[in-house]
């Protein structure tokens, strides 16, 4: 068993790995995720640490080329694809810890109503300007993101990480753990205790903020392709540094990209977490240690 250190979750975007209007390019994501295991050593060098990540690029990729297959079954697929990456990427970079990745089941509610209302965007920025004639040509919803239009599908709100215990035992023994991939395998769990697959894809900051509160973390790290919170998006003249949960909960924020990293850091830190953090990628040590980013403290 490993001393006694802080627990930091950090969550890579996952259009800060591979972003939605490149062409997949397996290279491409290789060197992209070197940089993030780059970005997270020093951080792995004062605490033990938990690594989770996004997965709407490459969820969206796969569901084009199979559309009859449900997202749940999708979803594993991309968390071991991603996962193998990260964990590739980690032991390269730290090859003295041991680094694993685990398909991770999240618990949510077979009544949520997020089943009738999709709000998450996942694939490319799909060619057109028109999304009545989009939704004709796909067969399946689309919502306005990154300058143009992706598909939007359910993302039910996480209730529980199944695997929390097992992933905290492994952390506890001194291994960086990859889970919680595209916020995990959504289930449903119904009064017998049987688990069935759902329909969706939870984001993954949300996801996060539950597994940092069943495992007690000291540090939640919601990483991505900006440099934190702005009060004037897409301006981006106005970075909000050391916010109060109630100025977060004030902005009017996009729903498919930075509430849900607000509302995470913010549920986190209400629910008892002592730091959530906001930023780039190529700053997480720095956002650790409150010197960029937009970070909340209880």
């Amino acid at each position: 068993m490993n001393q006694a250190r802080p627990l930091a979750i950090a969550a890579l975007g996952g259009n800060a790995l591979a972003p939605p209007d490149q062409e997949h390019d397996p290279k491409a994501m290789e060197a992209v995720v070197a940089a993030a295991a780059d970005a997270l050593a020093p951080i792995a060098e004062t605490h033990d640490l938990i690594v989770t990540h996004g997965n709407g690029p490459q969820i969206g990729d796969l569901a084009e080329k199979a559309p009859e297959s449900p997202l749940d079954v999708l979803g594993a697929q991309s968390e071991g694809l991603l996962g193998y990456v990260i964990e590739q990427a980690l032991t390269n970079r730290m090859p003295e810890r041991t680094t694993l990745s685990m398909v991770t089941r999240v618990v949510v509610a077979a009544d949520d109503p997020a089943f009738t209302q999709p709000t998450k965007p996942i694939g490319p920025v799909l060619q057109g300007s028109d999304p009545e004639a989009l939704r004709a040509e796909h067969g399946w919803p689309v919502m306005p993101d990154r300058g143009g239009y992706r598909r939007v599908v359910p993302s039910p709100h996480p209730l529980e990480v199944v695997e929390a215990e097992e992933i905290g035992f492994l952390t506890r023994s001194g291994a960086i753990v990859v889970c919680v991939g595209g916020g995990g395998v959504p289930v449903t769990r119904d009064e017998k205790g049987q688990m069935q697959g759902a329909d969706g894809v939870i984001d993954k900051d949300l996801s996060s903020a539950v597994l940092a509160l069943q495992l007690q973390a000291d540090a939640l790290l919601l990483l991505t392709d900006v440099a934190g919170v702005y009060a004037d998006w897409p301006a981006c003249e106005n970075l909000l540094r050391s916010p109060s949960t109630e100025q977060l909960k004030a902005l009017d924020l996009a729903v498919g990209s930075m509430a849900p990293k607000v509302a995470a850091a913010v549920g986190f830190v209400e629910a008892g977490g002592a730091m959530a953090g906001i930023g780039h990628l190529n700053d997480a040590a720095r956002i650790l240690a409150g010197e960029a980013g937009t970070v909340v403290r209880r």
